[in-house]
């Protein structure tokens, strides 16, 4: 998936499994960049895997799914497919399964198995607490009365030149309620910004009735133009140079010469010297990109103890210059990429430090707990991006752009110097919600984000006046009370945890309590200062 920056104004396991994850990985590291959890909880952490341990924890879990499907107690239409596993330093696992229904993919319906290292089965966190079943896999309504529908879908939300590519593909749907038998139809084109169209649209294979609808395209020596004079990875090949990062899995950047397809061109220079820290350089616009890409990566690989976005060591690569006077910046899960405008009149790159750090962790998002990009699911989507992205801004203490709870503070994308978003104060912007309320969920994702990213905020800095960096902060609660903070350092590790164990593609905001505080009681004890103050902050926005 991939994170969208958008302006203001527009977007307003069974016991068989765990013994085989269990062994055969001794040598792996553990440990916390910033913030150590307490002696008693340490194993809690997540290890750092690398590509090929990755890769064989994949193999361990996959040749047992039938025993794991048996020992959950599910159906016999019912089958597994893993999706991810994390291991924490005290031999626990957490692998994260996608369902099929009669072969049929099962939307909503993801769990996470945690096994203990002894391979005792010690939780299951569900998407749907529903019984995956559904009377008949035969549709009534045919393909093509789906796909006309999801058109519709894509024209009303002004897309341009929407075309579906693909035929609708039969599924369950099971994020909302009871299992329906339904189509997922794909629309493609463009949105009325210029941005790629992936809209996702679900509807009734009974009655024709649309079920619900996401976006899966998500809007986040060289001189820089937002960081100053940075340090590149480059690689040399004959006499030239190339924005190729071999320290972090290969990562590239391309110039897209302000096309809206393909590759563009790899990024080469004679003395590896890249951009003069102007945008009317077309190197500069690249140096802020892989700079940015390249703190991402070390942000998750040293403070997260995550290689890469999926945690199998593979880089995804940067396109700039898209398109002419885009005011945007978006990740796309299908080319496993990060695409940059160059803002309005082509003038300012959408490609600052938390840019970077957002989109790519959209990416991080779409690996682990794959919150649905809509609703209360779809904001905490966007606050992820939000939260990650201001910490690998931090992590990156940049002189030229420090770190602040300000999102998109460089790139002006509302043209009169304000951020984009406010994590303090979230309602700063004009739209973004405070606290959380009954039709929070009804906000768009980039509003409804208003809430965690508040949550973030109070979590690591807590309510009332402070200055950080030179920029003034003032977060109220919404009863008043008064929430102590404990640290960015430690907030981000409890919500990484929280994501990457305890959430799911359905999690909500209540549901974001209770796996914030589960990840809490992991790391620090359930009796520690920093449980509690997962609570006081969640209360304080009216999350109870």
């Amino acid at each position: 998936m991939t994170s969208r920056i958008s302006r203001s104004q527009r977007i307003a396991g069974s016991i068989a499994v765990a013994a085989l994850l269990a062994t055969g990985l001794t040598t792996l590291t553990s440990g916390s960049a910033g913030a150590t959890p307490t002696k008693a909880t340490i194993g809690a952490q997540a290890l750092t895997l690398s590509s090929g341990q990755h890769a064989s924890l994949l193999r361990a879990a996959s040749t047992t799914v039938a025993a794991t499907a048996n020992t959950l107690g599910l159906g016999s239409k019912e089958k597994l497919v893993v999706r991810d596993v994390i291991k924490d330093a005290d031999g626990t696992t957490h692998t994260r399964y996608e369902r099929t229904y009669e072969g049929l993919p099962v939307l909503g319906g993801d769990l996470v198995v945690h096994t203990a290292k002894s391979g005792t089965v010690s939780g299951v966190t569900k998407a749907t607490k529903a019984a995956i079943k559904v009377a008949t896999t035969t549709a009534a309504v045919k393909p093509a009365a789906a796909q006309q529908k999801a058109l519709s879908a894509a024209k009303s939300a002004g897309a341009d030149k929407a075309s579906a590519g693909k035929t609708p593909r039969k599924v369950v749907w099971a994020a909302a309620g009871k299992p329906t038998l339904a189509y997922e139809t794909v629309i493609g084109g463009f949105q009325d910004d210029g941005t790629p169209n992936e809209l996702h649209v679900v509807t009734d294979a009974a009655t024709g009735k649309k079920l619900s609808q996401w976006q899966a395209i998500k809007t986040g020596t060289g001189n820089s133009e937002y960081s100053g004079k940075v340090t590149l990875t480059t690689t040399k090949s004959g006499s030239q140079f190339q924005l190729s990062d071999g320290d972090r899995g290969g990562h590239k950047t391309y110039n897209l010469n302000h096309g809206t397809s393909g590759k563009g061109t790899l990024y080469t220079d004679a003395d590896d010297t890249w951009g003069d820290g102007k945008a009317s350089n077309d190197q500069t616009a690249a140096v802020d990109a892989h700079y940015g890409a390249a703190e991402t990566w070390d942000f998750y690989k040293n403070v997260l103890k995550r290689n890469g976005i999926a945690g199998d060591g593979v880089a995804s690569y940067s396109r700039v210059h898209y398109g002419d006077s885009y005011v945007n910046a978006f990740w796309d899960d299908s080319c496993f990429c990060m695409t940059y405008g160059d803002g309005a009149g082509n003038a300012d790159p959408l490609t600052a430090i938390d840019v970077a750090g957002h989109e790519m962790s959209h990416g991080l998002t779409a690996a682990t707990a794959k919150l649905d990009y809509t609703g209360e699911s779809g904001g905490l989507n966007e606050a992820t991006s939000d939260i990650f992205g201001t910490a690998v801004e931090f992590y990156a203490d940049n002189a030229t752009d420090p770190g602040d709870y300000l999102i998109g503070e460089k790139i002006d994308i509302n043209g009169d110097g304000s951020p984009l978003r406010y994590m303090d104060k979230p309602s700063k912007d004009g739209g973004s919600a405070d606290y959380w309320s009954a039709g929070v969920g009804n906000l768009d994702v980039h509003y409804s984000s208003g809430v965690a990213n508040h949550f973030f905020y109070l979590l690591s800095e807590g309510s009332g006046k402070k200055t950080i960096n030179g920029v003034n902060y003032d977060s109220p609660t919404s009863d008043g009370s008064t929430v102590t903070g404990i640290g960015r350092d430690k907030a981000v590790q409890i919500w990484y945890k929280a994501l990457t164990t305890y959430m799911t593609s359905t999690t909500n905001y209540a549901a974001a309590r209770t796996a914030t505080l589960k990840a809490a009681g992991d790391l620090y004890g359930a009796d520690s200062a920093e449980y509690k103050a997962v609570g006081a902050a969640w209360t304080g926005l009216n999350v109870k």
